[in-house]
This record gives structure tokens, C-alpha cells and sequence, in this order.
């Protein structure tokens, strides 16, 4: 038996092949290569006909279906993964015992479902493993944040909720960037913040919503700090506006407000967010901004603290105050001064404008 949904609670080994396949979750995973119990020679042994499953493009549970997940919930998981992997079809019985167990799932670590959801994030195209959990009940069990984005309208392509734009979303963000965990994460999560804020139709801050929600559930999952920090910086900020009025100084604050190092998946995001929206992916102004962004780039222009002419010591002896709060305060505004002109860029001006500073206390 298996006490905790995980592992057996004994272990009892076997010479015989056929016993140890019929261990197996499924059939497909139930095929070995060697000398069966009284065979003379070699060949396939496949005592839970997974062969003949696997030309009809079967996922079948090896023997009683719920026996096979109460065995070890996360079968539950990888049967939806399995299958849009390498596009199988669950076999009736299988499927309907992955719905009457579905509860099952609490007894899965987080961080297997973790581990899971990357493998599910592989899938050509990720859509199709979360169509399986949201058919078979399993989605709101592991992934509540999402479940509730399913029947929540809006106005984008016609007869799609929140939750079939999420997954356009996803979808395409994987055609853009197919090795990007962060870009499809960001993707899968960028709306979970409208449900909580749909009262009035608009979903009014739903991207501040969306990254907490973002940063609790990666957390949860085991994702590193690093990559929570990432995607929920994606989703915090996936509605800035463009307009092609904007000064340069603008598109060189839009960056550094983003993060040099997002920039650029915040511009896949929204092609990705756009044509989960049913529209040219550069809808927006999405190539200009890029260009503007590029050649803001090969300029050089300071876009960071350590861009600045001038480091915290320098300011420190122009000054001749000792070390304090005043001094990050001051090297902001310092790069603030050089993000609206880069000329402004020199030791000179800046430790003047720091001691003028300092005297206006």
C-alpha cells in the first residue's frame, strides 16, 4: 500500500520482469526489452499490451486506474503531461479516474508540482496539458490562481474568457521563445490579477494584483528567488503604453524602470499578450519601441547607478558628510539628472550638483 499518495510504505523486490512492470503507471512506460519467465530468447515484454497502445496513441493506467493514482498522486499530474507531450489521448477509464481523484493532488509535495509544471511549460503547445487539467477537474486543485480565470469575460476575441486568453498568450509566447521558462510563466500569469479586480468591468490594477498572486504561487512552487523576482517584475509591469511622442528621455526611464536585463521579454510579453488578444503581435508600437530601445544601447547612454561618472566616495569627499540614507538618495537623483540629459555625465557637474544638493538642507 501507499500510506502517503508518494511512495510504498514496503519494498519488496522481484527477479521477474513481469512483476516489476506491472508496477508501472502506465502502459507505455510498462514495455521492456529482455527474456521473459519462460522464454528461450530475448524480445519485447509487454505484459500490459503497451505496445499495441501506444500505435493506437493510448495513455493507459497500467491494471485498476484509481489503484495506480492513489499509488502515487503525482500520476495524477504527469498523465496530463504525458499525454500533450507526446500527444496520446487518456483512455476513458483512465480519464475518468484522474477526475474521481482529483482531490488527491493535496498530498503532493509543492515542490514536485513545481518540477511539473516546467515539464508542462515544454509541451508543444503548453495550451494542451492545461486543456487536460481543466477537463479532467484537476487545474483548481493544483493551480487555484488560474482556475480562477476560467468564465471571467472580456471584451478581446469573441467567445474566449480570461483563462482561453491566458493560454493564447502562453501559446504564443513559446512559439516566440521556446527554451524561456520566465517568458512562459510570465505569459501563463501576466492576467492572474483580473479576477480580483473585475468589479468594474475594467480591472483597474490588475498587474500590481496579478504580481502578488504571481510571487506567491512561484514561492509556493519552489521556484528561486531569481526567477520569482523576474516574472513578477514581467507581470507588474506587462501595460505600459507607448506613444510615439515620447523623448528619448522617456524611452531611457521606461528602461530603467523596467530593468535593462527585462526589457526585452517585456516586449515579447506583449507580442505574446497581443496575440493572445487577437492581434498583430506588434500592435502598439511594439518594433519602434525596440528600435528606440536598441539605439539607446549603442549609445551608451547611464542607465544605473554604477553608469554614473561619479561613485558614493567621490560624492562622500565633495560633500563631506558622513555616510547615510542621503547618500543612495543622492546618487538617484544624481542618475535621474543624466537619464533626462546624458550630458550631465561628468564628474565635474555631478559633484557640483551634489554639494548644491547638500546645501539646500
Amino acid at each position: 500500500s501507499y500510506g502517503d499518495h508518494r511512495r510504498p510504505d514496503t519494498v519488496t523486490f522481484t527477479d521477474s520482469v513481469e512483476e516489476d512492470l506491472a508496477r508501472r503507471d502506465f502502459t507505455v512506460n510498462a514495455i521492456a526489452w529482455g527474456r521473459a519467465a519462460r522464454a528461450d530468447e530475448a524480445g519485447w515484454v509487454d505484459p500490459t499490451g503497451g505496445r499495441a497502445d501506444l500505435e493506437a496513441r493510448l495513455l493507459r493506467a497500467v491494471g485498476d486506474p484509481g489503484l495506480r493514482f492513489s499509488e502515487d498522486a503525482l500520476r495524477l499530474v504527469r498523465a496530463a503531461r504525458i499525454a500533450a507531450q507526446v500527444g496520446l489521448t487518456i483512455e476513458g477509464d483512465t480519464e475518468a479516474a484522474m477526475a474521481a481523484r482529483a482531490g488527491d493532488v493535496s498530498y503532493i509535495a509543492t515542490e514536485r508540482i513545481g518540477r511539473e509544471l516546467r515539464r508542462m511549460l515544454e509541451v508543444a503547445p503548453p495550451s494542451a496539458a492545461f486543456r487536460i487539467l481543466e477537463r479532467t477537474g484537476l487545474l483548481g486543485p493544483l493551480f487555484p490562481e488560474l482556475d480562477a480565470q476560467r468564465g471571467v469575460a472580456q471584451a478581446k476575441i469573441p467567445g474566449h474568457d480570461l483563462w482561453d486568453h491566458s493560454l493564447g498568450t502562453l501559446d504564443a509566447a513559446a512559439a516566440l521563445t521556446p527554451d524561456d521558462t520566465i517568458a512562459k510563466l510570465a505569459a501563463l500569469l501576466h492576467d492572474t490579477g483580473k479576477p480580483q479586480t473585475a468589479a468594474d468591468g475594467h480591472f483597474l490594477g490588475h498587474e500590481e494584483a496579478g504580481a502578488r498572486i504571481a510571487q506567491v504561487l512561484l514561492v509556493r512552487l519552489g521556484f528561486g528567488a531569481q526567477d520569482v523576482r523576474r516574472v513578477t517584475r514581467l507581470v507588474r509591469h506587462h501595460m505600459w503604453s507607448y506613444v510615439p511622442a515620447w523623448g528619448d528621455s522617456a524611452v531611457r526611464r521606461f528602461m530603467r524602470r523596467v530593468g535593462i536585463d527585462l526589457v526585452d521579454e517585456l516586449l515579447r510579453l506583449r507580442e505574446a499578450d497581443n496575440v493572445g488578444s487577437g492581434q498583430p503581435s506588434g500592435e502598439g508600437g511594439v518594433a519602434e519601441l525596440r528600435e528606440r530601445i536598441a539605439e539607446q544601447r549603442r549609445r551608451g547612454v547611464p542607465l544605473d547607478v554604477a553608469d554614473l561618472a561619479v561613485d558614493g566616495h567621490a560624492v562622500l569627499a565633495a560633500v563631506g558628510r558622513e555616510p547615510g540614507p542621503w547618500l543612495g538618495r543622492t546618487l538617484e537623483r544624481l542618475l535621474e539628472s543624466v537619464i533626462s540629459d546624458p550630458q550631465r555625465n561628468t564628474p565635474e557637474r555631478l559633484l557640483r550638483d551634489a554639494r548644491a544638493w547638500a546645501a539646500e538642507r
